[in-house]
């Protein structure tokens, strides 16, 4: 009687198959840092020696050593970097800090300028107090550092993997995506999975654990507030976590 009125059930669409992770060669990935350098180097001394390491991003802000880890990052031959939504506040806070230097303030910029000795602002800041703290960073951080956060890859490939700060499109093909995507995310990231195979390395939000789920690998254990910091670890036998 029911098929007769509203027709055949449709069948269920069939869940996505994912290969296990395939890299091209042993990585590994570590999650949102947050000016936690000591957690950084803690985590960097436990990896396996001679395999390179990705960051997902968000090295800066909220914890009190940001320009520790800018540092040793930037001076590190083993870690790549990709950028994350707090290194694009505070680059867009170098642009334009009338415009959107009280944003990256209430977001932990105000520790990452006191880690750079630059005082004299709130996040209730008028321009002119800005303008003088936007100069004094500069000066601080030198055109090579700055030059360095600017020219950030916002992805990084290997194998099936691919690492991201945010998230990405789950219905749009990884080539195709614009940076924000991936520095921001997407409202269908967490809910869809993808249907290409890949599994998304990422941070950005927050898990109490390091999750492995529908293409998604989340690595964001909250370190500056957790005082956990999370690396996955790939390899020919699949993937590990470590954390602080």
């Amino acid at each position: 009687m029911f098929s007769k009125l509203f027709g055949k059930r449709r069948a269920p669409e069939p869940k996505p198959v994912f290969d296990p992770v395939a890299p091209e060669a042993q990585f590994c990935v570590i999650g949102d840092i947050h000016g936690r350098f000591d957690l950084l180097t803690t985590l960097v001394d436990a990896l396996p020696e001679k395999t390179a390491i990705i960051c997902v991003g968000d090295l800066i802000d909220r914890g009190d050593h940001s320009r520790d880890v800018l540092e040793f990052v930037m001076g590190h031959d083993r870690i790549t970097p990709i950028m994350g939504n707090h290194e694009q506040l505070m680059l867009n806070f170098l642009k334009s800090p009338e415009a959107h230097g009280r944003r990256w303030l209430r977001n932990g910029g105000l520790q990452t300028l006191a880690s750079f000795g630059v005082s004299g602002v709130t996040d209730s800041s008028g321009g002119d107090a800005l303008l003088r703290a936007r100069d004094a960073l500069y000066e601080a951080m030198g055109e090579q550092m700055v030059t360095w956060l600017a020219g950030l890859e916002c992805i990084a490939w290997s194998g099936n993997i691919a690492v991201v700060h945010a998230g990405a499109d789950p219905n749009t093909p990884l080539e195709e995506h614009t940076p924000d995507t991936f520095i921001w995310g997407h409202p269908e990231f967490r809910k869809t999975p993808r249907k290409d195979g890949f599994w998304i390395v990422h941070g950005h939000t927050i898990v109490d654990k390091p999750k492995m789920k529908d293409g998604r690998i989340s690595i964001d254990t909250g370190a500056y507030a957790t005082g956990q910091l999370t690396a996955a670890i790939f390899s020919k036998d699949g993937v590990e976590f470590i954390s602080t």
